[in-house]
């Protein structure tokens, strides 16, 4: 008798009792037809022959797009896969869950609709010349999970081309949600923006654009820290943007350590990960500010923090005061995408921030500086104030 074959049980895949992959069977989220599909006079109307009249109109008057497809409300989620959260590139298949998740959140938080896109490039002209050809059909472009430095090239050089908003929300929604935290926070501890020393750890996409607008919202003095110590014009190690964030920031001329730049400081925003040691929070001024956002572990174990600081924030749920992107983003998308904007401004950004402030600037406690994601003032407050300052910094068109 000949040795029998015998099949290998088939592998798992995954835990499927995690919660989670039950979650995501199937994807999370579908599309669908916003008009009837009856008959055959409700089929001519919704393609042919109707939709000829339709096409015929538009091309004659382009604007009227916004008015008859779904331009007005749609935004494309693209990313390179390049910076999955916390998993570097792992391709585009296995950021496609990320993506979906982030539409999902707009149209939750935001009543847009939006389109994951992953592209299989990491290049730059790729990426760029890809979205510029698909752009007809979006009237936004959320910018997600690219490596720097590359955002800065792929986003400053769709933002030349393009007359929609184009928004890499790792940069400038982190930045919003931090400036609206760090406003409250100033204000529980009986100070204004421009009396605080701020120190951020991270000179990557969120440590730039942080830096960014604290400087433009009137922050007292600000410094950058990366892995090898504070950014001075002095360093001869510094890329272009790091030299470029030294040259516009440590007024002071610090170096050294980041635990050097935290003696006296009155703010510590990580945005890098990495520990900071309990001495050096120790360290920082009376009633200090501590913004540890990296996930899933901060720079500073929100426990050692509270010991040593009047505030403290995480990137984190289970903890007060979660710096969450979808505070801003489906906001700044929904206003901008109101008024036809061609951008998004800097000042569109400070008054999401101010905006995002505002909704909680009655019930401020050391526990609460930000809204709760799920607090339903937060898109439409957002929303209006990023239409008016669209119309203050003439780019909206409507």
């Amino acid at each position: 008798m000949g040795l029998q074959e015998t099949t290998p049980p088939a592998a798992t895949p995954y835990d499927e009792l995690d919660p989670a992959f039950a979650r995501h069977r199937g994807g999370k989220m579908e599309i669908r037809s916003t008009v009837p599909l009856r008959d055959r006079d409700d089929l001519s109307l919704a393609y042919t022959p109707g939709v000829a009249r339709v096409c015929s109109a538009i091309h004659e008057r382009p604007e009227l797009v916004h008015d008859l497809t779904w331009k007005s409300h749609v935004v494309a989620v693209v990313t390179d896969r390049s910076a999955v959260l916390g998993l570097g590139d792992i391709g585009p298949a296995a950021a496609l869950p990320v993506m979906e998740g982030k539409a999902v959140l707009f149209k939750a938080f935001g009543g847009l609709d939006a389109v994951p896109v992953c592209l299989d490039t990491n290049d730059v002209d790729e990426i760029v010349e890809t979205v510029v050809r698909i752009a007809p059909a979006f009237g936004g472009i959320n910018l997600e999970d690219i490596s720097a430095p590359r955002c800065f090239e792929i986003e400053r050089r769709l933002q030349a081309r393009l007359d929609i908003p184009v928004f890499h929300d790792d940069q400038h929604g982190t930045a919003v949600v931090v400036l609206a935290a760090l406003r409250n926070a100033a204000v529980l501890t009986g100070r204004g923006l421009a009396d605080l020393r701020a120190v951020v750890s991270g000179a990557g996409a969120a440590g730039v654009a942080v830096t960014t607008i604290l400087r433009e919202a009137g922050i007292g003095e600000i410094s950058v820290a990366d892995r090898q110590g504070v950014l001075h014009e002095g360093r001869p190690d510094l890329t272009s943007v790091k030299r470029h964030l030294a040259s516009v920031t440590n007024d002071e001329g610090r170096s050294g350590s980041l635990a050097d730049a935290l003696r006296g400081a009155d703010v510590f925003i990580g945005v890098s990960g990495g520990t900071v040691p309990e001495p050096a929070v120790a360290a920082m001024a009376d009633d200090a500010i501590v913004f540890a956002l990296a996930n899933p572990t901060p720079e500073v174990d929100p426990a050692v923090a509270r010991r040593h600081a009047r505030v403290v924030a995480t990137g984190r749920s289970d903890y007060p005061n979660q710096i969450n992107n979808v505070l801003a983003f489906p906001g700044i998308f929904r206003g901008a995408l109101e008024v036809r904007a061609s951008a998004v401004t800097e000042g569109m950004k400070l008054a999401a921030a101010e905006a995002i402030a505002a909704v909680v600037a009655g019930e401020l406690s050391e526990d609460r500086v930000v809204p709760s994601p799920f607090d339903e003032r937060v898109a439409p407050a957002v929303a209006a104030a990023v239409a008016a300052a669209a119309r203050r910094d003439g780019v909206a068109r409507r």
